[in-house]
């Protein structure tokens, strides 16, 4: 397939004149004539690196992007070359050759950073070129453009109309190649050799740990690891003896050294191999009039001063982190506390030793995600939050602690108060019988679980506002009680004179008794002597009549 585009050289894409970048109209009009997908390589690094040279490789050329040999930086801006890819005869190669970073001449480290970013944002693969070894600098410049970059292409999301999923995510992000110049450390890590790609992971590897330090250390190197999961390492040694570094463009293989010759033979392979095509949310292809929208896009949002500079930027990244740092935090105590609590808990001890537990565990997820919150505002800001779910916890504990206890009491001693309308303790003798009733219910609540704090309080509010029928009862019971007593006492008295008069009745019977017994006695003793009276006279007559008679 022939190819779309004939470029002999480099052109301007993104020009850089006194830190307005503006977009090129004729390389617009280079891009919007390529229908074929794209691979994009952009390179980015310190001024005066060699990336040019890189990048001339990659067109299969010595000559074309300017590669500098004085103190004074040559490429600026960045620079554009559509070639033939090499090894996919239906793709096009987009090589984007960026200023150095750094410039001294320029001064102005926001305008790097937006070029920073358009590179990464531009580009399937991205190459970070730095010299000698792989140090915190690099990784933390790193680290902010890409955050930068993310939040670049977020604020260009409307116009591009993406649809942000993991997987576009993933493949929307360029793979990651870190290019170290004039390397000269020994690839060994505890006394064994290592690649160059390990080098890079360990380098990228975060430390296990909770301190505030160590997560700062850690931050750059995850955000890193998500932004680019495909990652590769390339190590250069010198070209060539350093006099003859300024003439590195007319130099031949031969006069270079092997040992770099070959390193940049297997950059260029795995360029033109492994480097994939462009892609947008949803899967979509980059052509040329796709990155043509991206470039207008992207610049637009910069000239509008909605991106905003690199200490800014930091500012914001760390107060974007921290508070999502917070978030999670929170999120994680509210889950603790969700699993752990089942309120009403028994004592206020249990429910302080559960929130200082998911607490901890809280302050561990905020260091964890927290970035540069020195000042420990965040921190801070968590600490009241947490507090303020203490409080509302404790206030949740004590209302359904109270609601349960009162729906408990309800359920309870509800029986008793329907008896107390029906007058069942109206009676002498009710109120002992209520004060019983009352000491039973009061056992059986005291045995119900998981009552809460309000438990005891709860009760003696109910009773409390229960003594004006206890003394009702009390007083029915009393008055009750005096009359029944007073009739008992009249009850006595009327057997007692009932008794008194059934005696003196008896008394006058025995009497009568006794007085007729005396009259029936007297007669007869009246009669006795009249009978002996008679006989006596009888007697009397029959000895006179003897005597008349002798």
């Amino acid at each position: 397939m022939e190819p779309e585009t004939q470029m002999p050289g480099p052109v301007c894409l993104i020009e850089n004149t006194k830190g307005q970048l503006v977009v090129n109209p004729e390389a617009l009009k280079i891009l919007s004539a390529i229908t074929q997908p794209l691979v994009v390589v952009a390179i980015v690094g310190l001024c005066r690196t060699g990336k040019s040279y890189l990048m001339n490789q990659l067109a299969g050329k010595n000559k074309g992007f300017s590669v500098g040999s004085t103190v004074q930086t040559h490429t600026k801006g960045i620079w554009m070359w559509c070639v033939p890819h090499p090894k996919k005869s239906d793709h096009t190669l987009v090589l984007l050759d960026t200023e150095g970073l750094g410039d001294v001449e320029k001064g102005d480290k926001n305008n790097d950073t937006q070029i920073f970013a358009l590179a990464i944002l531009l580009s399937s693969t991205f190459v970070y070129n730095t010299i000698n070894k792989i140090d915190q600098r690099a990784i933390d410049l790193l680290y902010y453009v890409t955050e930068l970059s993310d939040l670049l292409r977020t604020l260009s999301s409307s116009d591009l109309d993406e649809v942000e999923d993991a997987a576009d995510f993933v493949s929307f992000y360029p793979d990651l190649v870190w290019t170290l110049r004039d390397f000269y450390l020994s690839l060994q890590a505890d006394g064994q050799l290592i690649t160059a790609d390990d080098y890079l992971e360990n380098s990228l590897r975060p430390k296990q740990d909770t301190d505030q330090n160590l997560q700062n250390f850690n931050l750059p190197r995850l955000c890193i690891q998500k932004f680019f999961p495909i990652k590769k390492c390339f190590v250069f040694d010198l070209p060539t003896h350093q006099k003859k570094l300024t003439q590195l463009e007319t130099l031949n293989n031969d006069e270079l050294y092997p040992d770099f010759v070959r390193q940049v033979t297997d950059f260029c392979y795995y360029i033109f191999h492994y480097s994939k095509t462009k892609t947008l949310s949803g899967g979509i292809e980059v052509n040329g009039p796709y990155l043509e929208s991206l470039v207008l896009t992207y610049v637009n949002v910069i000239s509008s001063g909605d991106l905003p500079c690199m200490e800014n930027s930091v500012l914001a990244l760390a107060q974007t982190k921290n508070l999502t740092a917070v978030k999670k935090a929170i999120a994680h105590y509210d889950q603790q506390m969700g699993q752990k609590v089942q309120l009403p808990v028994e004592t206020l001890l249990e429910l302080l030793d559960l929130h200082s537990a998911s607490e901890i565990e809280a302050f561990e997820v905020f260091t964890k995600n927290s970035f540069k919150d020195v000042d420990q505002r965040f921190q801070k800001e968590l600490k009241t939050l947490l507090k303020a779910k203490q409080d509302d916890l404790c206030k949740q504990n004590l209302e359904i602690s109270s609601d349960y206890c009162s729906a408990l009491l309800q359920n309870i001693f509800g029986p008793l108060e329907e008896d107390v309308k029906r007058g069942i303790y109206s009676k002498p003798g009710g109120h002992r019988l209520f004060i019983q009733k009352t000491e039973e219910l009061k056992a059986k609540y005291y045995q119900e679980p998981r009552k809460g704090i309000q438990a005891e309080e709860t009760l003696q509010k109910y009773l409390q506002s229960k003594e004006s029928v206890s003394n009702t009862i009390l007083q029915t019971d009393l008055a009750l009680t005096a009359r029944e007593k007073e009739m008992e006492e009249a009850r006595i008295k009327a057997e007692a004179a009932k008794a008194e008069a059934q005696r003196l009745k008896e008394i006058q019977r025995q009497n009568e008794q006794m007085m007729q017994q005396r009259e029936r006695l007297h007669q007869e003793q009246v009669r006795q002597m009249e009978i002996n009276r008679a006989n006596f006279l009888a007697q009397q007559q029959r000895d006179l009549e003897r005597r008349l008679q002798n």
